[in-house]
């Protein structure tokens, strides 16, 4: 479907003569007489062709203290929690007052024991780190922060193995001078390390979990948080090794927060295990999330609903009114699974993402290069405002409003498997508006390119759709596209340029459209008199009797499009219905085997770069279209509920025209 209208708008995309994205998919088909310029991705991503962990290098580092753990020979003072007081024996500068343990120098400081309503506060006259212990540690405070770093070069909390350690605060603070500080149970004025091998539960009762005001990270240890606000929090950077992290948020549940700095407020994670529960976004970099490998469960804002609807029809006028839509983007409800504001950038990893909103978002640009993710989303499955970019890993979105969207969207590897409530893959452009939809009014930069991997879409709008315009030089693409003949499974406004690959799009016939004239790979577009049931099989083979495509579209189609570079010009082709075939099935293609049993439907000659065909053979799509052909004339599809060509009626029972309308 088109887009409502935005008012917003990404930062214009550099569109010039050097390689796409997907260059290193060397393509000996793409040729000179392309009218569409490449898109110079380095302009839209911050790590361009760089590997995501290069990048993490670039953005954190770590020193030997991070992942210290012979504390014992480094001549620790030993603090005992004794309910309401505190002892300590060594030569560390400690004050005790009460139930607060005051820290006032760099050294070793290893805590055991508990305390029923108290504190640590780490106050240290000099700059250099602060080693604290938690050798089995309970520390509860009813109206502070647990373990509150107040002034520290550095401070690195340690969790021995086989300990057990925890932290929690109360409903309510008592803070000086009016300050909003500290919010956490654990909290850092400075920059914070936690390693080991050993567990930390904390109870953020009255805001977040841990918060460092400066640097965050974490190398080791098992930790559980439940908070009322954000679990996990960094300033300028949060960076995780290794460790077991479980959160459940009331607010995000990992998140920087630097939007002072462009430089800084990034994400990096190299591994670890997480499960996040979230009220809002799972994890959220205020600049760029960065994540190498690991194993991710993330749950934000509920989860996705049990059926995501389709959020309006179509919402263009009709032509006999003006229509004006103003859509407010609302950050505050952000209830998304990975969010960043510069950039996601994802190399490797596990991820089962379910969210009420996007799964993955950033208001710039999305890169994808390795992993494995599943996702629901009850809004987009991938977004983002100016591209999405993807050249491997493994990416199943079971559910979604939109599969995947944005201005640009380059696929050059990987095995991509989208099911949409509207459109499958958009390009549109603009800010997503939360669940709105989004259109930019130029769309001379809108560019869905397409130069290897495999793409299977299941859509109830349209399959690929494209604001602008599609080039595709190799790869596998099949659409399962819309049933209703108000969408389309090929959707582009300005030119469909085919040269390579391989791309079945089986639909509604209402909607129709084709590759574009210009293209150098040949098609067939065949409209059936009636709806062929799914998984009714659909088979092609040449005069030789050389199998060109035997494929069982998932939904009920009238319509099918196929592309492929065994489609010669002046060769003879058959194209059968129904049947069986004993080849190998994936995705609903057939590979290798015997086609027996099929009802032969037509037979034809391919004679230009789009052959149309219905039951009686070679037939002529409408002209204008950008596809050079098809039911919709100039790119402009008719108006919901006007009649369509000459020779198909409203429901697209009938044959199209027979000559150029």
């Amino acid at each position: 479907m088109k887009k409502k209208s935005m008012f917003l708008k990404a930062g214009s995309i550099i569109v010039c003569s050097t390689l796409l994205f997907s260059c290193s998919q060397n393509n000996d088909s793409t040729t000179e007489s392309s009218t569409i310029a490449a898109v110079n991705t380095e302009e839209l991503s911050t790590i361009g062709d760089k590997e995501v962990s290069a990048v993490i290098g670039e953005t954190i580092s770590y020193s030997d203290d991070d992942f210290y753990t012979d504390w014992e020979n480094e001549y620790p003072t030993y603090i005992e929690l004794n309910g309401a007081s505190a002892s300590f024996d060594g030569t560390g500068a400690v004050l005790v007052t009460n139930n607060v343990v005051t820290l006032r120098a760099a050294g070793v400081y290893v805590i055991s024991g508990n305390l029923d309503d108290g504190q640590i506060i780490v106050d240290a006259e000099d700059k250099g780190t602060v080693k604290l212990v938690l050798n089995g540690a309970s520390i509860n405070s009813s109206n502070q922060a647990p373990i509150y770093v107040k002034n520290a070069g550095k401070t690195v909390v340690s969790l021995p193995e086989g300990t057990d350690n925890t932290l929690s605060d109360g409903t309510e603070y008592v803070l000086e001078d009016s300050s909003d500080e500290p919010n956490a149970a654990l909290f850092s004025k400075d920059n914070l390390t936690i390693n080991g091998t050993g567990k930390l539960t904390v109870h953020g009762n009255y805001n977040n979990g841990i918060t460092s005001k400066d640097e965050l990270r974490i190398t080791g240890g098992t930790i559980e948080i439940d908070s009322v606000d954000d679990g996990l929090m960094g300033r300028d950077v949060v960076g995780v090794k290794e460790g077991t992290i479980t959160i459940v948020a009331g607010g995000d549940g990992i998140k920087s927060s630097n939007d002072k700095d462009s430089s800084k407020g990034n994400i990096a994670l190299e591994g670890g295990r997480y499960d996040i529960t979230a009220s809002s976004d799972g994890i959220q970099a205020e600049s760029s999330l960065l994540i190498a490998d690991g194993d991710y469960t993330i749950s934000s804002g509920g989860g996705s609903p049990e059926t995501v609807a389709t959020k309006g029809n179509d919402m263009r006028p009709t032509g006999n009114e003006t229509t004006t839509t103003t859509t407010t983007v609302t950050e505050t409800d952000s209830a998304k699974g990975l969010k960043a504001t510069v950039d996601v950038a994802i190399g490797g990893g596990r991820f089962k993402i379910d969210s009420s909103d996007d799964a993955v978002h950033s208001n710039n640009s999305v890169t994808i290069t390795d992993g494995e993710m599943t996702i629901a989303s009850g809004d987009d499955g991938i977004h983002g405002d100016t591209a999405v970019l993807t050249k491997g890993g493994k990416i199943n979105i079971t559910k979604s409003y939109e599969g995947i969207e944005s201005k640009v969207i380059s696929i050059a590897d990987g095995e991509i498997d989208v099911t949409a409530s509207d459109d499958g893959i958009n390009v549109g452009g603009g800010n997503d508006g939360s669940g709105i939809d989004f259109q930019s009014t130029e769309t001379d930069d809108n560019l869905l390119s397409i130069s290897g991997g495999t793409v299977t879409v299941n859509s109830a709008g349209d399959g690929l759709d494209s604001n602008g315009a599609i080039q595709m030089t190799a790869g596998t693409v099949l659409v399962n596209g819309p049933t209703d003949n108000g969408n389309g499974s090929l959707d582009y406004d300005q030119s469909f340029e085919m040269t390579g690959g391989f791309l079945i799009a089986a639909g509604s016939a209402g909607m129709l459209q084709a590759t574009s004239e210009q293209s150098i790979q040949n098609a067939m577009v065949m409209t059936y008199p009636e709806t062929q049931a799914a998984g009714t099989l659909l088979h092609l083979e040449d005069s030789d009797g050389n199998t060109v495509a035997t494929f069982a579209p998932e939904k009920d189609y009238q319509a099918v499009f196929i592309s492929s570079p065994n489609l010669e010009k002046d060769k003879d082709y058959t194209l059968y219905s129904g049947g069986t075939s004993t080849g190998k099935e994936a995705d609903g293609l057939y590979s290798d085997g015997d086609y027996t049993g099929g009802t032969k439907v037509v037979e034809f000659t391919i004679s230009d770069s789009v052959t149309w065909l219905n039951e009686s053979g070679v037939t002529t799509g409408s002209s204008g279209g950008p596809g050079g052909g098809g039911m919709r004339g100039g790119g402009q599809r008719p108006d919901r509920g006007q009649t369509p060509p000459t020779g198909e009626a409203p429901d697209g029972s009938q044959t199209p025209p027979t000559t150029n309308q």
